[in-house]
This record gives structure tokens, C-alpha cells and sequence, in this order.
């Protein structure tokens, strides 16, 4: 059975919950968009959701952001397709939503207030946006990407034996 996870904005204004068969906050994404929405270490760390298990208290206080790519080789700039749901009252970023993906919710780790198991070991993704002074710090078994990796969230649990049935 998939683990429920909890969560909620800083104000508390906002609370919201989600099952999932991938709870592992392995994966630190460094690209320009976490990193100024979401602050902290200069990366965020999404997880995996079943979208049709999500149910928000307080729904009418979340505002979405759909960011601009740009795009450094074409020069040209379009919409993300991705919903960044996040708290009117305080700021915080609560989850990604994209319909390319109907089946699923990425909630930011940082949003979650259930107990999360500690990584294995750790993926960096979108090394190439990182921000100068974010030193990365790369551990022995870690895996680092200038983009993004080809396996799926859930495959690395699978892989690592985390998945949650």
C-alpha cells in the first residue's frame, strides 16, 4: 500500500495530502526555477504522487506559477506546462502538477511534514543551471547529470528496492 504523505505551507494556512510509491527524497534539482522558488541549499527535492489521491485543505489560498523557459541554445522563451502550486499567504512551494503527466503530483520534500526515509544515495540533476556559489556536494555512489537523468522516479526506487506497494 502506498505511504500517505502530509503536507503543509509555512503559515499553516495550507495543509494537503497525497498517496505515493516513491517517498525517497533523493533527487536535488539545481535549476534556476527550484532554486529561486524554493530557496534553500540551492536545489529542491521533488517526490512522486498519485494525482488522484490528492485532497487540499484551504485550496482557495493557493496560487499556481507556470514558468518561463528559456531556452539557451534557440533563444527563444515559452510556457512551462508545469503548475507550481504554492501558498498566497506566505510563499511556500507546495507541489508540481503537469498534465503532460495526468497520473502525477511532484510535492517539494520541503513541503512535507510526514517522516521521510533517507536516501541511499543521492541524484543532482540540472548541474548546468546551477548558481555560482552552490558548491554541490556529490558523495560517493551519487549521481550527477548536467540535465536530466533517463530514469524515472519511480524506476530509481524500484531500483533501490524503496518502492512502496
Amino acid at each position: 500500500m502506498p505511504i500517505l504523505l502530509k503536507g503543509s505551507c509555512r503559515c499553516g494556512g495550507v495543509r494537503f495530502e497525497v498517496m505515493s510509491h516513491t517517498p525517497v527524497p533523493y533527487q536535488l534539482c539545481y535549476c534556476s526555477i527550484c532554486r529561486k522558488q524554493q530557496g534553500g541549499g540551492g536545489y529542491a527535492i521533488n517526490l512522486g504522487g498519485i494525482a488522484t489521491t490528492l485532497k487540499v485543505e484551504s485550496a482557495e489560498t493557493l496560487g499556481v506559477y507556470r514558468a518561463k523557459i528559456e531556452d539557451d541554445e534557440r533563444g527563444h522563451c515559452e510556457v512551462s506546462t508545469g503548475e507550481r502550486n504554492f501558498c498566497m499567504s506566505c510563499g511556500s512551494a507546495l507541489w508540481l502538477y503537469d498534465p503532460t503527466w495526468p497520473d502525477l503530483i511532484h510535492p517539494f520534500a520541503s513541503a512535507i511534514d510526514t517522516e521521510l526515509p533517507k536516501p541511499p544515495h543521492r541524484t543532482h540533476l540540472m548541474l548546468k543551471y546551477k548558481a555560482s556559489w552552490v558548491e554541490p556536494d556529490i558523495r560517493d555512489g551519487d549521481l550527477a547529470f548536467e540535465l536530466y537523468p533517463e530514469e524515472s522516479i519511480a524506476d530509481w526506487h524500484r531500483r533501490n528496492g524503496v518502492w512502496v506497494e
